[in-house]
């Protein structure tokens, strides 16, 4: 069962299997002495099923805004080939005898599935069944002795040293903002798991919304671009902290405090006085950074831009320009009272205006080259640090849109200069 559970959807042989046997299923069911006559019905079921297909990505997607993201083109082409696929078998169910019926339902599902397994490797957002099915990924983490560790400077990499970091689930207590959160995923590097390891800086990520923590490492590939760091860096990469900034899945809190829970609180407070509890981490705001993908992007440059002196790196990816759940009445009635003043005060832009102080801060803003919904946001929020006086870099993702892939060439191009940033590179090591 654990084998199955660990099947990868997007690479690996399940999709060669699977569209393997789609072609298999085309050919059979286009197969028939019949046709002449069958042939043209096949044709133009498939072509009102991929239109159908294109119609609703349209309606729900564009029209009703019912995922909150913008669909890119391949992931509108691939649903419509599920619903296409899935149509021409159904219509060969209908036109056959009963006898072959199941051989016929078994291809419209093979069929339907190509579809499905090609819009997932475009989104990136079930890389395995575990995480179609949700199933948490990580098992709890115990936590090394903080003890005996010394300071960067000049540490020097042991013999012992791990090739590889280590994930792990932990329950971070929410002692100050009694916020109802999910269990957090933390990464320690190599050299955060050997005996007298260094004192490492520290980044908070969050995920997006719908989310859980496990999507960062799981979806977005975290854990691998961090050992790729560590690796050409003696053991050394940022101790990455995920914690669960939303309640449950569907949760939208927008990292504020309201009647919705004490986010902010819970995220800049419970959080970082847990992290320096626990484990060995540097202090201070240049040693410590804050990001997070889409609704996690958007409360990384409210945290950011609202608390320099905490947090001297800001990684934003797809976010938006303000605090949103829903319409603007229903954000303002929801997260701020129904105050208008206190939603307006809360928009990083504003908050830029009256906080100031951004001379030492950092912060990477990255957005998909298809993502109309959130990209112009995203640029002018990174126009509006940088006139703030941030040290900005936009990053735009080619041929993505707000997906995961999006994700992934964010870490990618990021985490490097993360890492520069804050001197653990091995040139620093080196001199």
């Amino acid at each position: 069962m654990n084998t199955v559970l660990h099947l990868h959807l997007i690479d690996g042989p399940v999709p060669v299997v699977v569209n393997i046997l789609g072609i298999i299923a085309l050919v059979a069911i286009l197969l028939t002495p019949r046709w002449r006559r069958w042939l043209p019905i096949a044709v133009s079921v498939a072509f009102v099923g991929f239109f159908l297909g294109i119609l609703a990505c349209w309606v729900l997607g564009d029209v009703l805004n019912l995922f909150g993201v913008t669909l890119s083109v391949a992931s509108r082409v691939w649903f419509g080939i599920a619903v296409a696929g899935f149509g021409v078998g159904v219509a060969r169910l209908i036109f056959s005898r009963k006898r072959s019926a199941a051989v016929w339902a078994a291809s419209a599902v093979i069929l339907a599935l190509v579809g499905c397994l090609g819009l997932n490797s475009d989104l990136g957002e079930f890389p395995t069944v575990r995480n179609a099915l949700g199933i948490g990924q990580y098992d709890t983490m115990a936590l090394p002795n903080t003890a005996d560790s010394v300071p960067l400077t000049g540490w020097v990499a042991p013999k012992d040293l791990p090739r590889t970091g280590r994930v792990g689930s932990v329950t971070i207590p929410a002692a100050t903002s009694d916020f109802k959160a999910r269990p957090a995923d933390v990464y320690l590097p190599p050299a955060a798991l050997v005996k007298n390891p260094p004192r490492l800086p520290v980044l908070e990520l969050l995920s997006g919304q719908p989310g859980q923590p496990d999507d960062l490492f799981v979806k977005g590939g975290l854990a691998a671009y961090l050992n790729r760091l560590a690796q050409d860096n003696h053991g050394l990469a940022p101790i990455v902290v995920v914690p669960d900034q939303l309640g449950e899945p569907s949760n939208n809190p927008m990292c504020v405090n309201s009647a919705l829970g004490n986010s902010a609180t819970y995220v800049t407070v419970d959080v970082p006085k847990w992290i320096t509890e626990h484990l060995v981490v540097e202090t201070g705001p240049s040693a410590w950074g804050i990001g997070g993908f889409s609704q996690g992007g958007t409360c990384s440059i409210q945290f950011g831009s609202a608390l320099p002196t905490q947090y001297g790196t800001i990684l934003d990816i797809s976010g938006e320009v303000a605090p949103k759940s829903g319409n603007l009445q229903h954000t303002i009635d929801t997260g701020f009272a129904g105050s208008r003043a206190a939603y307006d005060a809360s928009i990083p832009a504003d908050v830029m205006r009256r906080v100031g102080g951004y001379q030492h801060t950092l912060a990477l803003f990255a957005v998909g080259q298809g993502d109309s919904k959130y990209g112009p946001g995203l640029a002018t929020v990174a126009s509006d640090a940088a006139s703030a006086g941030m040290t900005t870099h936009l990053y735009v993702s080619p041929g993505t849109a707000h997906d995961w892939r999006t994700v992934s060439f964010a870490f990618e191009q990021t985490l490097p200069v993360i890492e520069r940033h804050w001197k653990l590179d091995v040139s620093r090591l080196d001199d």
